[in-house]
C-alpha cells in the first residue's frame, strides 16, 4: 500500500486561500448545456454531486467567443446573458467549501462545433485541412485579435459577476493561444507572427494582462488567475516550441501577472509521465519535473493526465504541488475520500447504466468527450462504452 499522506497535506495558493489537500477536480466538458451555450439544470446537478470531491474545482471549457466553441452542448461565457446560468453553477461547485474556477477557452482551428456549424474555423494563419472534411482555417485579422483579447476581458468580468473564485486561461492541447506561440501553426509576419519570441508570445501575455486588469478592478475579494498549458510541442524531429522557450514564456508571464498556478496538460496516455522530446539539456527528462524545478517556490504546479489511482497521484505529486483528475470523479465522486479513509478497494471506476441517476450524470452527456477518454484510457473500456451509448439520447431529444 502506497503512503498517501503527502496528498493530504494542506496547500496555500496565496491570497489567504488554503486547500485542505492536493487534489483538484480538473476540467471535463459534459456536453449537457443548451444548444445556445446556457448552463442547464443537469450541469448544476452534476457539479453539486461533486461539490465535496476536491477543494479546488475547475469547470469544463467555457467558450469566450462563439467561433471558439470546442464542443457541441458546451457552455458559454461569451455574453452577459450567460451570467444567470453560470451563477448557480458556481454556487453548486462551492456548496461544500471548494473554490470554483471558470475555465476560459477559444479552441481556434480545433473548434469542432464551429467547423460543423460554419464550415470553417479561425487560427493564426491560413491553412487548408482535410479532416474531418476539407475545410479552410482563416487567419484572424489584427482587429479580430484585439477583439479576442477583449473577449477574455469580458469573460473574466462575467466570471466575477457569477461568483466564481477565479478563472483559468487555457492554452493547452493546441487551443488558439498555444497555436500563436507555435511555429507549426503561426506563419504570420506581423506583431503576432512567428519571426521572434516576443511576437509569438504577444497574444498569450496580452490575454493574461487583460484578465488580470479586470481582476484588479472588479474582484471584491481573493480571485485566482490560473494558466493551463502544454510545455513543449513536437512533431517527430520538428519543434513547434521547446520546453526552454516555454519556460521563458512563463518567466515573462510571471513578470507581468500574479499567476495562481500552472496546470500542465496535453493529449495522451498518462500525461504526467511525459518526457521531454526536443533536443537540448532537458531531453529525456520528465516534463513535469523540469517545469517544477524551474518554477518551484514561485508558481504552484498542477500535474494532470491519467491520474486515476492513489499510486499515480503520489507519483505525480513528486513533481508537482497539486494533482488534477477528471475521469475518476465522473464515476466515483468520493474518489479522494476513499483514499484518505484507506478504502481504496471501494473505489469504483466501472459503472452501469443504473448508476447514472445516483451520480447525477445526464442521460445525454459526454458526446464529444468519449474519443478523448479512449485516447487517455483513464476509465475502463466498459465505462467508456456506456458513455458512448448515451449519444443516442441526443437524437431522441432533438427528434
Amino acid at each position: 500500500m502506497v503512503d498517501t499522506s503527502s496528498l493530504f497535506r494542506p496547500f496555500s495558493l496565496g491570497k489567504g486561500i488554503e486547500l485542505e489537500n492536493r487534489f483538484v477536480l480538473s476540467p471535463m466538458v459534459t456536453n449537457s448545456s443548451s444548444k445556445e451555450g446556457y448552463v442547464s439544470r443537469e450541469d448544476v446537478a452534476y457539479a453539486k454531486r461533486r461539490a465535496a470531491s476536491a477543494p479546488l474545482q475547475i469547470t469544463g471549457a467555457a467558450y469566450v467567443n462563439p467561433y471558439g466553441q470546442l464542443f457541441e452542448f458546451g457552455f458559454s461565457v461569451a455574453k452577459d446573458e450567460d451570467i444567470a446560468g453560470l451563477r448557480p453553477l458556481a454556487e453548486a461547485m462551492k456548496a461544500e467549501g471548494a473554490r470554483a474556477i471558470l475555465q476560459l477557452t477559444h479552441a481556434g482551428r480545433f473548434s469542432s462545433h464551429t467547423l460543423a456549424r460554419e464550415g470553417f474555423v479561425y487560427g493564426p494563419s491560413p491553412m487548408q485541412l482535410q479532416s474531418p472534411f476539407p475545410h479552410e482555417v482563416k487567419a484572424l485579422s489584427l482587429e479580430q485579435i484585439k477583439g479576442l483579447v477583449d473577449d477574455y476581458r469580458q469573460a473574466t468580468r462575467r466570471a466575477i459577476a457569477a461568483g466564481f473564485d477565479g478563472v483559468e486561461v487555457s492554452s493547452a492541447q493546441r487551443l488558439l493561444i498555444q497555436t500563436f506561440f507555435s511555429t507549426f501553426s503561426n506563419q504570420r509576419t506581423d506583431d503576432y507572427g512567428a519571426q521572434d519570441f516576443a511576437s509569438r508570445a504577444r497574444l498569450t501575455l496580452e490575454i493574461l494582462e487583460a484578465v488580470q486588469e479586470v481582476i484588479a478592478k472588479e474582484a471584491n475579494g481573493p480571485f485566482l488567475l490560473g494558466f493551463r498549458a502544454t510545455p513543449e510541442e513536437t512533431r517527430g524531429n520538428q519543434i513547434g516550441y521547446s520546453i526552454e522557450e516555454f519556460l521563458q514564456l512563463m518567466e515573462e508571464a510571471l513578470a507581468r501577472v500574479p499567476l495562481a498556478y500552472l496546470a500542465i496538460a496535453s493529449w495522451g496516455h498518462d500525461v504526467f509521465r511525459n518526457r521531454v522530446r526536443s533536443k537540448g539539456i532537458y531531453q529525456g527528462l520528465l516534463v513535469n519535473d523540469v517545469v517544477y524545478r524551474h518554477l518551484k517556490g514561485r508558481l504552484p504546479i498542477m500535474a494532470t493526465g491519467g491520474i486515476n489511482s492513489p499510486e499515480k497521484a503520489v507519483e505525480a505529486l513528486a513533481h508537482a504541488d497539486l494533482v488534477g483528475a477528471s475521469t475518476p470523479f465522473i464515476v466515483d465522486p468520493e474518489f479522494v475520500h476513499k483514499i484518505r479513509q484507506d478504502r481504496v478497494e471501494e473505489i469504483h471506476l466501472r459503472i452501469k447504466a443504473t448508476d447514472l441517476p445516483s451520480l447525477a450524470i445526464p442521460q445525454a452527456s459526454f458526446k464529444d468527450i468519449v474519443p478523448l477518454m479512449d485516447y487517455g484510457e483513464s476509465l475502463p473500456a466498459e465505462a467508456r462504452s456506456l458513455f458512448r451509448g448515451l449519444a443516442t439520447n441526443y437524437m431522441e431529444e432533438t427528434s
